[in-house]
């Protein structure tokens, strides 16, 4: 078996298989596609998918025995409603088999991330996780928020409930180390320190205010803080701050004193006693009225790194202790496990899933469900937490229900709308041009759903009304071509224009181009006082114009679904000029690497004096060939 962390673990293409059958939906051809299948299948350890006709995946389970899993689904009056109709719509199914049922879990919660079947149990979750990344690639290193793929030399310490909970440990860290935040680029462009250094809360490296040595003292310090040696820490500045009084540097004494208080404050500031635990997760499940909840708490190095409350769909017909199981696998499949995990009930296959997780962090992993001592105390705080947060969604889904259902009656919609897509461009005079859709639905925004639109043409970049058309013409061109039958769910109920009468008759007639003629398309247009919030107009497709009172709820609801596609469309713009601005015009030119760009921008000075270089000068540049000098003048000089 490759290791657990190997990006190429799992070779599919060469384990997989893939059984087709035909005809419409009936539970009798699912149970003869199923028997095909069952043919070929081997004994060993594995994952299979159910497909539907038209290859979409409907269920991903595992096995340890391939051949007599998959056969249980065979003997349909065993299986409960919700597998019937399952199998009543299964076509084919692929296979992939696996060294482990332990390697089989894990597979399992890759694919259901990847594909999000309809009758697995689902973590629906659009946020990663925040870490705290203390940086190794600098000789003064660097402690900053990370989301995503782990690709900078460094610790990651988390994860976080939250981009707050980063934040006020990063402030502590700040106050207690005095480490430093800023970019490399402006660290070495100071001459003088910045504003954290007035204020305590940077050493000023940047400057040589502090040496080498003393700088990597503090990152010690802050690693062991972050590693739960708090206490080691605390007696550590206690005594400094001793002797500097002793030796009358009082200036000096006030300042470890300061850096004492701060730590003090934050050993005391934790919601929970969580002390002694190292690093550990503690889960627990509520349930009401057909809802769920998973509350999840994130104890690191003995300290409360927030907690977190999960909202599993998918989850009718299936016990508690399965939802958990699955809840645990898909959740490891982006956070790295501690070694403790403390729930309020033993999922199901307990042992094969810490065995799963163990192999996933390197260590032992350990699922227990505490029965008495101070463990039980949070395990009751996690189930009140869970509690409570179930009860403030069911009460927010009864209010969301309840507006949806007057929008329709005010729009006239067919039903409540179960996706909504809303539009919104966002160019500077036509640069970096871009269009933005953000979803929607009953359950609120669906952040994995989200898709920004880079102007291909320039002729539309300054264009709005030809921006949309663009825009518009890629995303139904695209869903008419691969859906025309609808049934994905990828199709909108209800389009949202950012616009007056003018865009919302341009994206009709964009769509009846295209033969589309029965999406339900409303525009939202600021009203005669561009400024006021409340007074915005409307526009339906026969002409109507509709307003709200300032303080109506539906009008609130269409604003926030209105802003929040101006946040994306505004922060995406943001970030694709953030990029031209750092991007070179050498970076277009063939064989020019990062080396040989940086020694060219080093001898010229700019971009731009390397393009009007003549030959000769080129072949004074360091480290340029004649042939690469060539190829650079011919490259600009076309």
């Amino acid at each position: 078996m490759s290791h657990p962390q190997s990006p190429d673990r799992f070779h599919e293409d060469k384990a997989s298989f893939t059984v087709r059958g035909a005809g419409t939906p009936d539970i009798e051809v699912g149970v003869e596609a199923i028997r095909t299948t069952l043919k070929t299948l081997p004994t060993r350890p594995g994952v299979y998918r159910m497909q539907d006709a038209r290859g979409d995946v409907l269920y991903v389970g595992k096995a340890r025995a391939l051949r007599n899993r998959v056969a249980n689904y065979t003997q349909v009056d065993r299986l409960p409603k919700r597998l019937q109709r399952m199998v009543a719509q299964t076509r084919s199914m692929t296979i992939v088999t696996t060294n482990s049922e332990a390697e089989a879990l894990l597979l399992e919660a890759q694919l259901i991330k990847r594909f999000r079947p309809p009758y697995n149990v689902l973590l629906r979750d659009d946020k990663s996780f925040p870490f705290i990344l203390l940086r190794e690639d600098h000789s003064f290193p660097r402690v900053q928020k990370h989301r995503g793929a782990r690709k900078y030399k460094g610790r990651y310490y988390g994860p976080f409930a939250s981009a707050g909970s980063v934040t006020r440990t990063i402030n502590a860290l700040q106050k207690l180390f005095l480490l430093r935040s800023c970019t490399d680029s402006f660290f070495a462009n100071r001459s003088r320190p910045c504003l954290l250094f007035q204020i305590k809360r940077c050493s000023a490296p940047c400057v040589q205010r502090i040496d080498e040595a003393g700088y990597a003292e503090l990152v010690k310090d802050a690693q062991d803080f972050l590693g739960g040696r708090s206490t080691a820490v605390q007696k550590k500045l206690g005594e400094a701050m001793q002797a500097a009084s002793e030796a009358m540097d009082f200036e000096q004494a006030a300042v470890l004193r300061d850096r004492l208080k701060a730590l003090t404050f934050i050993q005391g500031s934790q919601a929970i006693n969580a002390e002694g635990l190292g690093d550990a997760d503690i889960f627990a499940l509520a349930t009401k009225g057909g809802a769920m909840c998973i509350q999840a708490f994130f104890i690191r190095g003995g300290q409360n790194w927030g907690h977190r409350s999960f909202f599993p769909v998918h989850t009718a017909e299936v016990a508690e202790d399965e939802v958990l199981a699955s809840f645990m696998a898909q959740f490891y499949e982006e956070v790295p496990p501690p070694r403790l995990i403390l729930s309020d009930r033993t999922p199901v296959e307990c042992e094969l899933i810490a065995q799963a997780l163990g192999e996933r962090a390197g260590a032992k992993v350990r699922i227990e469900v505490p029965q008495r001592g101070t463990r039980t105390r949070l395990i009751r705080q996690a189930q009140r937490n869970a509690v409570e947060a179930l009860d403030r969604r069911l009460a927010e889904t009864t209010t969301q229900a309840k507006v949806l259902e007057e929008m329709v009656e005010t729009f006239g919609l067919d039903g409540v709308p179960d996706r909504i897509e809303i539009y919104d461009n966002s160019h500077i005079q036509g640069s970096h041009a871009l269009g933005a859709m953000v979803v929607a639905g009953p359950e609120g925004f669906r952040k994995n759903a989200y898709r920004k639109f880079n102007m291909k043409n320039p002729e539309t970049s300054n264009d709005d009304f030809a921006m949309m058309r663009e825009m518009f013409e890629r995303r139904f061109g695209r869903a008419a071509r691969e859906d025309p039958d609808r049934d994905s769910g990828e199709w909108p109920d209800l389009v949202l224009i950012d616009g007056g009468k003018g865009q919302l008759s341009a994206a009709r007639a964009i769509l009846e181009d295209l033969g589309i003629e029965d999406v339900c398309m409303i525009g939202i247009a600021k009203g005669p006082h561009h400024g006021r919030e409340g007074r915005e107009i409307f526009h339906m497709p026969d002409g109507r114009e509709i307003s709200f009172p300032i303080n109506h709820p539906v009008l609130f609801y269409l604003q926030r679904l209105r802003d929040e596609v101006h946040r994306f469309a505004i922060g995406a713009h943001r970030q694709k000029r953030s990029k031209a601005i750092s991007t070179s015009s050498l970076d277009e030119v063939p064989g020019i690497g990062p080396s040989r760009k940086k020694a060219l921008l080093m001898h010229f000075g700019t971009a731009k004096a390397v393009k009007s270089a003549a030959l000769e000068d080129l072949l004074k540049a360091p480290g340029v060939s004649k042939a690469v000098a060539r190829q650079i003048y011919d490259y600009f000089h076309e």
